[in-house]
């Protein structure tokens, strides 16, 4: 009897779609957080697991799903979707600085506030000439083993174009018929990965309610409160970027499609970027509302959703620019229209070598003040509150990587805007048991 009231009360939970399940725990969790305290600092270990299963999958999935993506492309089709991407993630991310120079210069986040000493330990920032070096690896095999994910898609998708050659203009069968039998047992291995991905996504729930019970008690309420200034000016930028930029100029004018539509897709991997603070490590969550909610083909999605995870950093760019303002009252200085220039073109460019992972905003905002000539001890007073800006920064990322694999999709004929969300039916990612 026990035995069935179990298994009836696990089918119930399972037959909640998997974002209200990790929705309730991102809420759940805050409470928990803000009233028990301290205390609930000891749910972050099992946070903690759920991150490490995240990044556990990154690279396998990055490794077969893109080799996928290159397989159905030639060379010249996959250099004109390639340019489509770059650009579209360069402008959103020159546009977002702007937006956020321009809201904090409304709202003059740090007014009134005095800096305290506080001790930062930066990081050398690289400079352009390193940043574009760095694609390349050394050693592929290193790369992936730390996690270098930049190196990482070069030499796949390099190794991917090469397996395509050889199955296309090789005249030795022999050899076509290895390339096909690697990208066969590429496309199994993407299968098993996506089969993994459902398993993480099922104690996701338990990891982001330990997540967010445990930052909420380290920040606590009074944090929240002394910057609430800072985050509303963040939140703000955040909130015109997806509604303008995403949904307004790509969803609407580009693409012609509902922004409704687009969100209700994109929700999944939206909350997932909001608890984990991780664009790499939402990935498999992003592929996936990718393929079954917003119904575009694994050509696209597999080759821009892993580069948009390493280069669009629309939201952590936008953050430079409401920091430096921030920064700059701070000191009691301002910032003339050719410095905050200047913030633009810094935070486009680092934000192409910055990695989707939790504080590489800090790292960044390291090398924005030192080229401002700001004190870096600016980095450590807003630390503490990092976790919940970098919340707002990687949703942002995460719906931009989503908005332009949906636009360049329309451009070359690659998403089915008759199925899937576009027409009202909802596929859900990771709820049946039977997938």
């Amino acid at each position: 009897m026990s035995t069935t009231t179990a298994k009836d009360a696990w089918t119930r939970y399972r037959s909640v779609p998997i974002v209200y399940r990790i929705g309730a725990a991102f809420v759940l969790g805050s409470i928990v957080g803000l009233i028990v305290g301290e205390p609930a600092t000891l749910l972050q270990p099992l946070g903690d697991l759920f991150v490490r299963l995240l990044s556990m999958i990154i690279v396998p999935i990055i490794v077969f799903t893109l080799l996928m993506g290159v397989r159905q492309l030639s060379p010249a089709t996959l250099g004109k979707i390639g340019g489509q991407v770059v650009a579209l993630y360069a402008i959103t991310s020159a546009i977002a600085v702007g937006i956020g120079l321009a809201v904090a210069n409304l709202i003059d986040p740090g007014s009134g506030l005095t800096l305290t000493e506080s001790e930062f330990e930066t990081q050398e920032a690289p400079n352009a000439v390193e940043v574009f070096l760095r694609i390349v690896p050394e050693n592929p095999v290193g790369a992936m083993a730390e996690g270098n994910i930049l190196p990482i898609i070069f030499f796949v998708i390099v190794f991917g174009i090469a397996l395509v050659l050889i199955r296309d203009t090789t005249e030795d069968e022999s050899l076509r018929r290895g390339a096909e039998g690697i990208f066969r047992a590429v496309e199994t291995s993407a299968e098993a990965m996506f089969k993994i991905v459902w398993g993480v996504m099922e104690y996701g729930v338990i990891g982001v309610f330990a997540l967010m019970a445990a930052t909420l008690a380290q920040t606590g309420a009074e944090t929240l409160v002394s910057f609430g200034v800072l985050v509303v000016a963040l939140a703000i930028a955040v909130t015109i970027h997806i509604g303008v930029v995403y949904l307004g100029g790509l969803i609407a004018l580009l693409a012609r499609q509902s922004p409704a539509a687009f969100l209700a897709g994109s929700r999944d991997a939206m909350i997932t970027a909001l608890s984990i603070r991780s664009s790499s490590g939402t990935l498999p969550v992003t592929m996936s509302n990718a393929d079954e909610n917003l119904r575009i083909e694994e050509g696209v999605y597999s080759f821009s959703l892993p580069l948009g995870a390493t280069i669009n950093m629309d939201g952590t760019a936008m953050y430079q620019g409401v920091a430096a303002i921030f920064a700059v009252n701070l000191v009691g200085g301002s910032l003339t229209i050719v410095e905050q220039f200047t913030v633009v073109a810094i935070a486009v460019l680092a934000s192409i070598g910055a990695a989707g992972v939790p504080g590489t905003g800090l790292i960044m905002l390291t090398l924005v003040l030192t080229q401002l000539g700001l004190p870096l001890e600016v980095v450590g007073f807003v630390a503490g509150i990092d976790p919940i800006l970098d919340r707002l920064r990687t949703m942002t990322n995460i719906t931009g990587d989503l908005a332009v694999a949906t636009v360049v999709g329309k451009w070359n004929g690659a998403v089915d805007f008759a199925d899937g969300i576009w027409v009202g039916e909802e596929t859900p990612t990771a709820t049946s048991a039977d997938d």
